[in-house]
């Protein structure tokens, strides 16, 4: 790139000194040969009016009286005085080879001859033209440390922005803000900026996307294994009751499965486009009986229980699958970090319903707060995405999960209540 714009501006240096040095040249030769001309001729009528002059006043003629002598100017190199009844005044050597000469006569029939040799003309050509071959010569060496200054100043661009592309594809997204003082090469450099923060939020978006999922999908899977334990030790049993009871069991599992299913299908919807939704009117009463269905053999392996209370009959606007799983991220919460009874109780509150999970453990640190619900901030050494994904399902539909009280915990999750529901009178 560098050998390329220094030839190129080299190139054109080479071709505009040429074009103008020839021109340059040939008019100065003209120019040259043109003066010594005039000059040869000047000197001429210049000496035939002073020996006119002279014969008119009757006074001698002489080289020294008509002031004749070649030092005088540098072209002139001979000078011939021809006078009636009277030997020539010469002065200087008659020059060989091509002469510039003038001839003029005057009214007494004196005749002067000055001449000049071609040489020295061609020799001050010569100068002439040293002259311009060096000052040409500067101006090229000028032109090539230039050519090599604005080809370090364009390359050096080009070659920051191959590496910032090679840095973009290599998954190094980081911005690196440079600009160069070329309006097409900053517009280059925004548009690389613009594609390393997309790129940037695209590899963010992926990486909470596998953070969130693995998380999430823990959470049912968990519920379901358990489930499954369960149906493995039914099995053992010869009754028939036994049986009726493995396929209630089983059909429990294969609910979890597509409510499974739907939770993964949420998370790359949710991935792709945030706002895309899918909330509608739902009863609330059979996801909370669903999630103390599938959470009753957790809590009973661990000794404890998980109850409900409050209102019933309630309709939200959500989708079921995300207020199932952030009720399940709840009571997961519970039944790792709290203790005794946990209890979903519902009720209304003006034109939302809400769903409230609390237990009898020692609660959410103070130091904590609200802060429960930021990615990565956890009181009890676990990774900090639960809540914080459980609060975006429910902030996709509309609703919002709030931490009402540290000690003991509870934590409510407010959706909105359906629109023929909202005639129902509002009570706690």
């Amino acid at each position: 790139m560098r050998r390329r714009l220094i030839l190129s501006i080299l190139a054109v240096v080479l071709v505009v000194v040429a074009v103008f040095g020839i021109s340059l040249v040939i008019v100065e030769s003209r120019t040259i040969e043109n003066s010594t001309k005039e000059n040869v001729r000047s000197e001429a009528v210049r000496l035939v009016s002073t020996v006119e002059s002279r014969l008119v006043a009757r006074e001698r003629v002489t080289k020294e009286s008509i002031g004749v002598t070649t030092s005088k100017d540098r072209y002139v190199r001979y000078i011939r005085v021809e006078l009636p009844g009277r030997p020539p005044i010469e002065v200087g050597d008659r020059p060989s080879g091509a002469v510039v000469e003038a001839k003029e006569t005057g009214a007494h029939g004196e005749r002067v001859t000055v001449q000049a040799s071609r040489s020295a003309v061609r020799a001050e050509v010569g100068r002439t033209l040293l002259i311009i071959l060096a000052v040409a010569l500067l101006a090229v060496i000028a032109a090539a440390v230039l050519a090599v200054r604005q080809a370090h100043r364009v390359a050096a661009p080009l070659t920051d922005l191959a590496e910032t592309a090679e840095r973009l594809g290599s998954g190094d997204p980081r911005p690196r803000h440079r600009r160069y003082g070329v309006p097409e090469l900053d517009r280059v450099a925004d548009v690389l900026d613009a594609s390393a923060d997309r790129i940037g939020r695209m590899l963010t978006a992926e990486r909470r996307l596998a953070a969130d999922a693995s998380h999430q999908l823990r959470t049912p899977l968990t519920a379901l294994s358990m489930r499954l334990e369960e149906i493995i030790a039914m099995a053992d049993g010869d009754g028939a009751e036994d049986r009726a009871v493995v396929k209630e069991e089983a059909t429990i599992a294969l609910a979890q499965v597509e409510r499974l299913t739907d939770v993964v299908q949420r998370l790359l919807t949710n991935s792709r486009d945030p706002r895309t939704g899918s909330a509608v009117s739902f009863d609330l009463d059979e996801v909370v009986k669903q999630q103390i269905e599938e959470w009753k053999p957790a809590y009973r392996s661990a000794g404890r229980a998980i109850v409900r209370s409050g209102k019933t009959g309630l309709r939200a606007v959500g989708t079921p699958g995300a207020v199932a799983q952030v009720l399940a991220t709840l009571i997961e919460n519970s039944l790792m970090h709290g203790d005794g009874t946990v209890a979903l109780r519902t009720r209304v509150t003006g034109n939302q319903v809400v769903v409230e999970v609390t237990d009898e453990g020692p609660g959410v640190d103070e130091a904590l707060g609200s802060r429960v619900f930021e990615r990565t901030v956890s009181g009890h050494n676990s990774t900090g995405l639960g809540l914080a994904v459980a609060r975006d399902l429910a902030e996709a539909d509309g609703g919002r999960l709030e931490l009402l009280q540290q000690l003991p915990p509870v934590f409510a999750l407010f959706l909105s209540r359906e629109a023929a529901d909202l005639d129902t009178p509002a009570s706690d």
